[in-house]
């Protein structure tokens, strides 16, 4: 490997590890929250999910860029992640649709990416430890300078995101006559979820996160949903009192990971920061409404407080993580509300979970019939 093209490049932990390694995307430094990634593959729609803005992300397979780049993988626009880190480093693509490769991909985004690194190890020490803020470097050699730039990186638990990555000014997709009506709260949507909607005969109009509860409504939508997104839920108290708000309306809710998270906020749940999160495309969940198992993608480091759903008079669980047990799914009793914490439209990963859409759909036509009959009663 040439260092000509490949300079050395540094991965500093916050606990003081150090891991050295070669500069694989553009030459600089990045600071984030480490987290990693079980997938074998989908790595373009992971570097471009909303959902990972701030963090960096350690890939645990070990051949990463192997397909290079297709821009129709994207889920939004540009890259995401803060930086990669990875084992080997793929720079010449083997899928020949391939329309660039990985480290051009980096360099025309600006993304610094540090390859050669024990990640068996890394994964091994983060898995004990839990997650923490690092920091990448392929300009700076001195440990005493990067241990002072990351000693400034704020900690990811109260921190809001979702502000970086939602959409300025709402826009419709989908059929004009469509059946349904879906107003989509962007806290950091994947293109895919979108896609999973206008697929089912729904009209999207996707809100910026800060849009009100009344703007929304005023819009009279069939159902809504509230998306993925990076960050703290906890830190999102605005946004909270917004989706209370939409809950209390009546109209047909659907929560996906940080929706979710907020959605259990709005109710009186409270979220808590995990010692390691979810993060991808095999991990086994047991929906407990049908019995069945399912595997699912997923990309979370705050979870909702089981001891919070309990207490609640309205809300109760119908899906959990095989693994340890941790809620994956909620709905209200007395409302047209239910939310998953991981990934139904699974890009990447297995499609088991997109059966969810289609309840969304089924939820909103009930209501829609319900309410007909009502008003005719009337």
């Amino acid at each position: 490997m040439s260092e000509s093209l490949y300079p050395q490049a540094i991965l500093l932990l916050e606990d003081g590890k150090v891991f050295h390694g070669r500069a694989c995307g553009a030459i600089g430094t990045t600071t984030g929250e480490l987290c990693f990634n079980t997938g074998m593959t989908g790595y373009q729609e992971i570097f471009t999910d909303p959902s990972y803005f701030g963090q960096l992300l350690v890939a645990t397979h070990v051949h990463i860029g192997n397909y290079g780049i297709e821009d129709h993988e994207n889920e939004s626009k540009g890259i995401k992640i803060a930086g990669l880190i990875c084992r080997t480093f793929n720079d010449i693509p083997s899928r020949k649709r391939a329309q660039s490769s990985l480290k051009k991909f980096f360099t025309e985004n600006g993304i610094v990416a540090i390859s050669d690194v024990d990640t068996r190890s890394l994964v091994r020490h983060l898995r004990s430890k839990g997650a923490m803020n690092g920091i990448i470097s392929s300009e700076i050699t001195d440990i005493n300078k990067l241990k002072e730039l990351l000693k400034k990186v704020p900690s990811m638990q109260g921190l809001e995101l979702s502000s970086k990555v939602t959409t300025n000014s709402s826009y419709e997709e989908g059929e004009a006559d469509a059946k349904f009506k879906v107003a989509l709260l962007d806290m950091g949507v994947k293109g895919n979820i979108v896609k999973c909607l206008t697929d089912r005969g729904c009209k999207v109009k996707v809100y910026p996160m800060s849009s009100s509860a009344i703007e929304i409504t005023q819009w009279n939508p069939d159902g809504i949903l509230i998306s993925n997104g990076p960050g703290d839920p906890g830190a999102m108290p605005n946004e909270t009192a917004s989706i209370t708000t939409l809950i209390e309306s009546g109209i047909p809710t659907f929560g996906i990971c940080l929706g979710h998270q907020l959605i259990a906020l709005a109710n009186g749940i409270q979220t808590y920061k995990m010692h390691n999160g979810h993060r991808g495309i095999n991990h086994p969940v047991k929906n407990l409404l049908t019995g069945k198992s399912e595997i699912t993608s997923q990309n979370h480091g705050f979870a909702v407080s089981e001891e919070g759903i309990k207490n609640s008079k309205h809300v109760e669980v119908t899906h959990i993580n095989l693994n340890d047990g941790t809620i994956e799914g909620i709905r209200m009793k007395n409302k047209p509300v239910f939310a998953v914490q991981y990934h139904p439209e699974a890009s990447p990963g297995p499609e088991d979970a997109r059966y969810l859409f289609d309840d969304f759909v089924t939820l909103m036509e009930k209501t829609k019939v319900a309410a007909k009959k009502e008003k005719v009663k009337n």
